[in-house]
């Protein structure tokens, strides 16, 4: 199996685990977003249920766009999940708190009160820590950073720099704080970019730019979906001998022991719609169909071998057969969500499940299981069926709770599900409506996408024991 060491590091066996957004978890030392920080007290109560799987959304910095799948950096983290008590000598940051009690968080008043306050202090210690050996080291070993910085530039090259240097020292400590727990962090890292990236303008050469990546129409999204991303440029990248993917992944190894492969068939082939066009006007790229598994084999090949992290990919909807063997052959987990996982157009039983997938309930860009049973009930009429239940429009809490059991038992080696759908099995957990908890609506722009916070703070979660004695609970065979 090609990623032998990478499994012997994280252990061929069963894995459990959570899904969440950094941006949605609150601590009382937050200041109006989850912050890195925030993650030490997840990880230590990770280990007190032995779970040992955190996954988060990409962190990259998306400048002013909310979605974290937007990044104008390969490498750059988003300052804004700097815990910012946590930095020597901070004050004044009472000003933060009504933005933290926020239901949803209000990511323009955040990041303008975060980089005001983030400039006064590069002001206050600039000269201090740039005169550091681990800083000017910091700078020496990541040459990206300039072009990065002059993308940012607001007269501010220096301050940047500055930010990206207490973003890496936070979460590298973070990562190290997990791996004494024997806590895993999984990232995410999406294959494609921001158009108005500073990769983008910096390395034009890598990319296509004259199309925009999307995907062809099919049953949950029947026209298509328009991403406006540019496509990789596969052949400049080979001639580079991949040192782009290289570096980016070299980048996200400070910080995690896993990643996610944001569509992966993406690798494979994508979908490229000339600008201007609707979705349904587009076609795959490379067009012709017996290049797709040789050029994904090379790509996928060249990530195994240059990194430690663990691979696992996002493998959801049309994804040709070819794809899923080479994965399998590649000891590449893929992702299994319950309600999608059909045999002949029925659930699949729970010990059929390929062992490479990771088991879920669902995921950020999907409902969440009380909204899914409601509005797909040809679904969910087919699963009650599958389990024996009577059908009825709700889903109870017993069968809420079941759901979850089951897909911790799995014959899957990673079952990881987002943390709300264990948060809403309480009332003082959740918002008034199930459809709050979802994390974002795929193809639309609303302004409540990746805004959701968890109701509780992260001191109200590892400190309630009915919330504890449910994983105690779910995880018992």
């Amino acid at each position: 199996m090609k990623t032998d060491v990478h499994w012997e590091k994280v252990g061929l066996h069963t894995h459990h685990g959570i899904a969440l957004p950094l941006f949605s978890l609150r601590s009382k030392k937050s200041c109006g977003i989850g912050e890195f920080n925030d993650l030490i007290p997840i990880i230590d109560w990770c280990a007190s249920l032995k779970l040992d799987v955190i996954q988060l959304l990409p962190i990259n910095d998306t400048g002013e766009d909310t979605s974290p799948y937007n990044a104008v950096s390969s490498c750059a983290l988003n300052p804004i999940y700097l815990s910012l008590a946590d930095l020597p000598g901070a004050t004044n940051l009472s000003d933060f708190e009504p933005l933290t009690k926020l239901p949803r968080i209000a990511y323009n008043e955040v990041r303008t009160k975060k980089l005001h306050w983030l400039y006064d202090y590069y002001l206050q210690n600039y000269k201090t820590v740039s005169a550091q050996s681990d800083f000017q080291t910091f700078v020496q070993e990541n040459p990206w950073l300039q072009a990065y910085a002059n993308y940012k530039n607001e007269g501010r090259e220096d301050f940047n720099i500055f930010l990206q240097f207490l973003c890496f020292e936070q979460l590298k400590r973070v990562r190290a704080y997990a791996t004494s727990l024997k806590v895993f962090l999984k990232g995410d890292i999406p294959i494609l970019l921001s158009p108005q990236s500073a990769d983008c303008r910096s390395e034009p050469e890598l990319f296509d730019l004259t199309l925009d990546a999307g995907a062809p129409p099919d049953f949950y999204n029947p026209l298509g979906q328009h991403w406006g991303f540019p496509l990789m440029n596969w052949e400049t990248m080979r001639k580079n001998h991949f040192n782009w993917w290289k570096r980016r992944l070299s980048i996200a190894e400070n910080f995690f022991h896993i990643y996610r492969i944001d569509h992966v068939v993406g690798l494979f082939r994508i979908w490229g719609i000339p600008k201007g066009e609707k979705p349904f006007n587009g076609q795959f790229v490379p067009a012709d169909a017996t290049l797709w598994v040789p050029q994904g084999r090379e790509i996928l090949e060249m990530m195994i071998d240059s990194t430690t992290m663990l691979p696992i990919a996002e493998d959801l909807g049309v994804v040709p057969e070819e794809v899923r063997h080479l994965l399998k052959e590649l000891g590449i987990c893929g992702t299994s969500v319950i309600r999608w996982e059909k045999k002949e157009e029925i659930p699949r039983p729970y010990e059929e499940y390929n062992p490479f997938t990771l088991t879920t309930v669902s995921t950020h860009d999907s409902e969440p299981l009380l909204v899914w049973w409601k509005n797909y009930s040809e679904e969910a009429k087919s699963y009650a069926k599958f389990k024996n239940w009577p059908y009825s429009p709700e889903l109870t809490l017993d069968q809420r709770i079941e759901i979850l059991k089951d897909s911790h038992h799995t014959t899957s080696y990673f079952h990881i599900n987002p943390l709300q759908e264990y948060l809403t099995i309480f009332p003082e957990f959740s918002w008034e409506f199930p459809e709050d908890e979802r994390i974002n609506i795929p193809g639309t722009v609303w302004p409540t996408n990746w805004t959701y916070r968890f109701r509780p703070y992260v001191e109200e979660i590892i400190a309630s024991k009915p919330l504890a004695d449910l994983f105690k609970q779910l995880l018992l065979k």
